[in-house]
């Protein structure tokens, strides 16, 4: 084979080489994300809406009013409530959506006189959950260094007015304000919430925008294989029941002072098994 023409096909197929390695690079992200990842779960809803289901289901309710419910008195904690991140990252130009998530939640709020006078939630951050494992070990560790500081905590710092006693499923919204305190850093915070009642439970929604600095919590942003804004949300679906609610965790201080009722359970370590997050 002459000499030229062996040097053309090795140009050619160097070419095509660097085309297989530059769709490899944009297009791999994208079948990932797309394909194999599958979509992040969607937005936690008010059951009303949709059904949320975590550690199995919670039964949705009714969107018709079908009479008063009386609101005095301690709403806890209870099994079906959620909390999680939602961070919108790049994977190499690829748009996509973290989503981590735990029911580890536990707390109360009292009503007196048709008014929210006191809550306080703690969340077990060791057991916050994604799809992805190396997602959830930089959360574990640099990120939130959930060994240092294994909850959070909302702490109603203003009372909340409901007004007139509401009937079952109606959806109401108000602005809450209090502290949070996450990765160690006490900060106070307002937000919209809204909230649907049951006949002897209720449902508090709330998203609420985090910037990470703020609570000097590295960025999620891994190199330059993932970057992620520098603020994210925290969601939030409490349900509320009038008896016993989820457990406090051994060593938690925030127990008495949210008027929980459950009794202890270990605080898992750092190395959690893997979740399934409800996908939409």
């Amino acid at each position: 084979m002459p000499k030229g023409t062996r040097g053309h096909r090795l140009r050619n197929w160097l070419i095509v080489g660097i085309a297989v390695v530059v769709v490899l690079a944009a297009g791999g992200p994208f079948v990932y994300i797309h394909f194999l990842e599958g979509p992040a779960p969607a937005k936690l809803t008010l059951p009303g809406v949709s059904t949320t289901t975590i550690g199995g289901t919670v039964a949705a309710s009714t969107a018709s009013t079908v009479g008063a419910v009386q609101l005095n008195g301690t709403w806890n904690v209870g099994k079906g409530s959620v909390v999680g991140y939602r961070v919108g990252e790049v994977l190499i130009g690829q748009d996509s959506t973290a989503v981590g998530r735990t029911g580890e939640v536990w707390g109360s709020l009292t009503v007196d006189a048709g008014s929210v006078t006191k809550g306080a939630f703690t969340v077990n951050m060791a057991s916050v959950t994604s799809d992805q494992s190396m997602r959830n070990a930089q959360f574990d560790g640099r990120i939130m260094d959930v060994s240092s500081f294994p909850t959070a905590q909302f702490v109603l710092s203003r009372p909340i007015a409901l007004g007139a006693t509401r009937g079952t499923g109606e959806v109401k919204h108000y602005s809450a304000e209090g502290r949070l305190t996450m990765h160690g850093v006490t900060k106070p915070i307002n937000f919209k919430v809204s909230i649907e009642l049951g006949s002897d439970s209720a449902y508090v929604l709330a998203e609420v925008p985090i910037v990470f600095a703020n609570w000097d919590i590295s960025n999620p942003s891994v190199g330059g294989f993932v970057t992620t804004q520098n603020s994210g949300t925290l969601e939030v679906l409490l349900h509320l029941v009038r008896g016993p609610g989820n457990p406090v965790s051994t060593g938690s201080s925030s127990g008495s002072s949210a008027g929980f009722n459950g009794g202890p359970v270990t605080v898992p370590s750092t190395t959690v098994p893997p979740l399934t997050v409800p996908r939409g």
